[in-house]
């Protein structure tokens, strides 16, 4: 694996695109040539959209804590953040449900923040007319920044608490949506840096245990953090903090953080009265 820092991927971008760095770096570190990585990658993508197409508003978890609320969503008239942002919830809320009913979902760096990518992407693709070759190269972008995040931190909340899931795919998807959108290497840095920045500290509290509660919504924040941390830096905004610090940090906050707060179901909203009503099998849906 050549990408140990952000640095070393934006130095490799200086004499090739920075997502067909990540595609070489796949074909040396597997072994595989490039049109096995390009199938592999297109494969995933598929599985994600499908993953969206698949989605059944009448499906309910084994808990009965998540199913129903994607086509709430979908299905709102009036909001504040407007249509496309209505879809960019409605998918990270039903590919996020998917995965509590046991559908087939894309681990996008897991399964808990499995509906970020797609949220941000499906809807892009449709109001860009973008085409899917694209999309995989913005697969391989987020597979850069998430190599590197896994690398000098983690991507698992029971190690570095929900910033290590929800964060990482957040930052992972802001850089990917910058360069769908034509922004530099520098620009993607800027934005994986900000969208980390912005959920630095978040606790994993699963309620029951369970990748439910919270786990679905925070895909919801987790998505619409990566758009403004990726508009961010296309409009020119820089991280002050380059993001091999911001990375850095964020695994010196995760192993600081007390086992109650990392996945354990013993912290957070895990542990309020409600909370423990529900992992006793007494608590009402929260999706009525």
């Amino acid at each position: 694996m050549a990408f140990g820092s952000v640095g070393a991927l934006l130095r490799a971008a200086e004499s090739v695109p920075l997502w067909e760095a990540v595609l070489d770096d796949d074909c040396r570190d597997r072994g595989a040539d490039r049109r096995d990585s390009m199938e592999r990658m297109t494969a995933l993508w598929r599985a994600m959209v499908r993953s969206v197409d698949e989605y059944d508003p009448d499906r309910r978890s084994a808990s009965g804590l998540s199913g129903g609320a994607a086509a709430k969503m979908a299905g709102a008239e009036r909001t504040l953040c407007g249509p496309y942002m209505g879809r960019v919830m409605a998918t990270a809320l039903s590919v996020a449900e998917q995965n509590a009913c046991m559908g087939r979902i894309v681990a996008a760096p897991t399964a808990g923040a499995s509906g970020v990518m797609p949220a941000v992407l499906l809807p892009l693709r449709a109001r860009e007319g973008l085409s899917e070759e694209e999309m995989v190269r913005c697969l391989y972008v987020a597979a850069g920044f998430g190599q590197v995040i896994a690398a000098r931190a983690s991507v698992s909340g029971a190690e570095h608490g929900c910033q290590a899931e929800i964060g990482s795919a957040s930052g992972m998807a802001a850089a990917a949506l910058v360069h769908a959108m034509g922004g530099t290497p520098g620009q993607m840095a800027d934005a994986c840096a900000m969208a980390l920045q912005n959920v630095m500290g978040l606790v994993c509290d699963p309620v029951g245990g369970l990748v439910e509660e919270p786990c679905v919504k925070r895909n919801v924040m987790g998505a619409v953090n990566a758009m403004a941390a990726a508009d961010m830096a296309l409009a020119g905004i820089a991280s002050a903090i380059p993001c091999d610090e911001v990375i850095d940090a964020m695994a010196a906050v995760g192993r600081a953080m007390p086992a109650a707060l990392r996945e354990t179901g013993e912290g957070g909203l895990a542990a309020t009265k409600t909370g423990r009503k529900i992992a006793q099998g007494t608590g009402k849906k929260t999706e009525e």
